[in-house]
Order: C-alpha cells, then sequence, then structure tokens
C-alpha cells in the first residue's frame, strides 16, 4: 500500500477564479488522508456507486487488491483553493473543473449531489488536461449549464507526482477516473477520450455499466476499440518515440535542445513542440534557472502505451449496454490507421445497438489528423456539440448516486 499524505487542493494561482467570460475554473490535485475517511470503496464499488451496478459477477484479483480502501477529505478556506506547500502529494489524479457561467455547484463546498451535468475529458499518451483546456473553455462559454473536467491521467501531467500502484493499463487509468470522479460526487453524463483516453472510456464503461441507470454519451477520438496500428514510414510513431524520450538524459539544458534531437530522429517539428510542453523549468533556493526535467513518468507510460496497443474492448461495443450511446470519431488524415475490419465490425454494431436501446455510431472529422482538437478544433466542436443540447438532467437519474 502506498503511504497517504495530508490532504491537499490546488489551483493555477492559488484560488477560485472566474475568467472574464463568467467560467468558473477550478485547477486541483485530488488527494486523501487516511485518518479522515468519510466512504471506504474498493475500485469496483467505485464504479458501482456511480453507475448504479452490483459487481458481484466480477472478480477481485490482483488489479482490484493494488488499490488500497481510500476515503476523502476536503480542505477550504475562506472560499478559496489551496495547495499546501511541501506536502507530498499522494491520491486519486489531478485535475482541472471548467465550469459554465451558469454553474453553482462546488464540490469542496457543498456536500448534496449536483444537479450540474457534467463531461470528463480525456487525453492520450504523452499528452496532458491541459490539451483540452481552450476547447473545455469554448464549450463552457456555449453551454453554460455544463461543467467540463478535464483530468491529467496516471503518469501524466501533475498526476505523474502522486504515487499509483501498477499495473500501468489501460484498465488500471479507467479505475482512477471512477475514483476521481467518485470522490468528487459527479455524475458524468459524456465521457470524452483522444487516442489513449478513448480506451479508457471504453474501459470505464466495461467496468462500471450494464445497464446504466442513467443515459451517457461516450466519445472515442481517433482510436479503435481493439489492436492498434500506428503509423508507418514517415509519420510519426509513439512507441518509437517514447523509447527514444526514455534515452534522453533526465534534465536537459533547453527545450530547444530537445525539440532539435527529436527532429534529428526523424519525428516531425510539431510533434517536437508538443513534447517538450511536458518540461518543466528547475531552480534552486536562488531562483537560478538550472535547465528543464520531464515532468511525467516515462517507464509508466511505456507500459500504458503497451496496454492501448494490446487491449481489446470490443466486446462492450459489440454488447452496448442500455442506455450508453457511443460514438466514433476518425480523422481524415489519421496517423493511427482505420482497418478496413474495423470500420465494418462498428457499422455492424451500429444495427446491433440501435436493437437494444443503445447506441453506437461511425463520424468522420473532414480535413484532420491525429491531433483532432488541433487540427480542426471547428468541426470537432460542431460534432461533439450534439451531445450538450437539451435538458440534461432528471431527478430520477440525481437519486441514483447517493454519496454518504
Amino acid at each position: 500500500m502506498s503511504a497517504f499524505g495530508t490532504s491537499s487542493w490546488r489551483c493555477e494561482g492559488g484560488c477560485l477564479f472566474r475568467d472574464a467570460r463568467g467560467m468558473a475554473c477550478i485547477s486541483k490535485v485530488a488527494s486523501v488522508k487516511r485518518s479522515s475517511f468519510s466512504m471506504a470503496l474498493r475500485p469496483p464499488e467505485v464504479a458501482a456507486q456511480i453507475f448504479g451496478k452490483s459487481f458481484s459477477n466480477i472478480p477481485h484479483g490482483n488489479a482490484s487488491n493494488a488499490y488500497p480502501c481510500f476515503r476523502t477529505r476536503m480542505a477550504l478556506v475562506d472560499d478559496r483553493v489551496f495547495h499546501q506547500k511541501g506536502v507530498k502529494k499522494s491520491g486519486v489524479l489531478a485535475y482541472e473543473l471548467v465550469q459554465g457561467s451558469h454553474v453553482r455547484w462546488n464540490s469542496v463546498t457543498q456536500k448534496s449531489v449536483p444537479d450540474t451535468p457534467t463531461a470528463v475529458f480525456l487525453h492520450g499518451i504523452l499528452g496532458g488536461r491541459k490539451n483540452w483546456g481552450s476547447f473545455a473553455r469554448r464549450l463552457a462559454q456555449e453551454f453554460p449549464l455544463w461543467q467540463f473536467l478535464l483530468v491529467d491521467l496516471r503518469c501524466h501531467g501533475d498526476s505523474a507526482q502522486i504515487k499509483k500502484h501498477e499495473p500501468h493499463t489501460v484498465a488500471s487509468a479507467a479505475l482512477d477516473v471512477l475514483q476521481l470522479v467518485s470522490q468528487l460526487r459527479m455524475i458524468p453524463r459524456v465521457l470524452v477520450g483522444h487516442s489513449f483516453g478513448g480506451k479508457v472510456v471504453l474501459s470505464m464503461v466495461e467496468q462500471a455499466a450494464k445497464p446504466l441507470a442513467r443515459p451517457v454519451r461516450v466519445w472515442v477520438l481517433d482510436a479503435t476499440p481493439g489492436k492498434v496500428r500506428t503509423g508507418g514510414d514517415g509519420e510519426d510513431r509513439p512507441g518509437e518515440l517514447i523509447a527514444f524520450l526514455q534515452r534522453m538524459p533526465k534534465q536537459v539544458a533547453s527545450k530547444q535542445e530537445v525539440v532539435s534531437a527529436i527532429v534529428q530522429e526523424g519525428f516531425s517539428e510539431d510533434v517536437a513542440q508538443w513534447v517538450v510542453t511536458n518540461l518543466r523549468p528547475i531552480s534552486n533556493d536562488s531562483s537560478n534557472s538550472l535547465g528543464f526535467s520531464w515532468i511525467f513518468d516515462l517507464d509508466g507510460i511505456a507500459e500504458m502505451f503497451r496496454s492501448y496497443e494490446t487491449t481489446n474492448l470490443w466486446k462492450i461495443v459489440e454488447n452496448v449496454p442500455s442506455g450508453v450511446h457511443m460514438n466514433f470519431l476518425k480523422a481524415e488524415r489519421s496517423l493511427h490507421r482505420w482497418a478496413l475490419e474495423d470500420l465494418q465490425r462498428i457499422h455492424a454494431a451500429e444495427e446491433l445497438a440501435s436493437n437494444e436501446g443503445a447506441g453506437v455510431k461511425m463520424h468522420v472529422l473532414e480535413d484532420a489528423g491525429h491531433w483532432v482538437h488541433a487540427d480542426n478544433p471547428d468541426g470537432l466542436f460542431k460534432i461533439l456539440s450534439k451531445s450538450f443540447r437539451g435538458k440534461p438532467t432528471s431527478k430520477r437519474e440525481l437519486e441514483v448516486f447517493r454519496p454518504q
């Protein structure tokens, strides 16, 4: 079991704030304190609380036992979210909550189940919650009744500083997110995952729900449920990129040094510039710059990518739980090859799901490569917006999840 430190919350700038467009933006690191427990749940029970499913048919093997029971405590001082400096972050995941201007619920100050519809956004390998920042703020402006939970998956971003139990897999990453939304007492209405994050949201549904007690829309962006076919010659290869980064020094003098090395290795300039966003300045007590270090756990990420390549989630796609609406989005110029078999199986699942009170649908985002939210944000916004229109919540659905 890992050592759990004192409860801490952190936000960029040290407080809850609203931007010029009236959207509350909260950045926190969720953590736990063993001496102040309010509920004890292992991952399957966490999922059952969220989605209302009995887990008696799911074995509690090593994956479940690897996660210690935990309970949560949240700290608030003068209505500001704060981070206690020097406290070791040991808990669930780092995240940012972007809220529309009409959202009044706050997980820190209010203990009731929120009536605020929530969407969860997950990034891909070597990414982070900030990848979705501007897109989420745009959604919050268009749909002010919604809130958007942006997560740093394990081994990525600020979550890399939170000790997680192995194995580092798609399933483990999904359980982390289930634990986080349970701790925050949120009821996700929309799950969006890009690339690796796409398989994570599928795994969340597989582990948490059949049938779901409420409708949920799942978006898998440029990822297939089964075997991953990455690009060939002349295209960027994530597995090779991770291996190359593992061979680089853990500390570097400048970002340009890393960009040059990545480009020289045969990767694109765009990928190189994106990778160096994961570098953090190093300074001493005198605030003198000592270069940069990586913010992610590359060994853990390498294990996660291997799991991404081999994890097969076709079963949940071809047997969609009632109330689940799965949407697959293929980028027109995707670096991740979609085989004809993948497209045929998804289209077959479309017909089957329509007869079972669920839904599966295939979309194509034109004029976009694998980085859909950067290549064609307007097109992606138009497609995803359909999930946020209409009355989002009913009283019956809110009664599904009653935190203790």
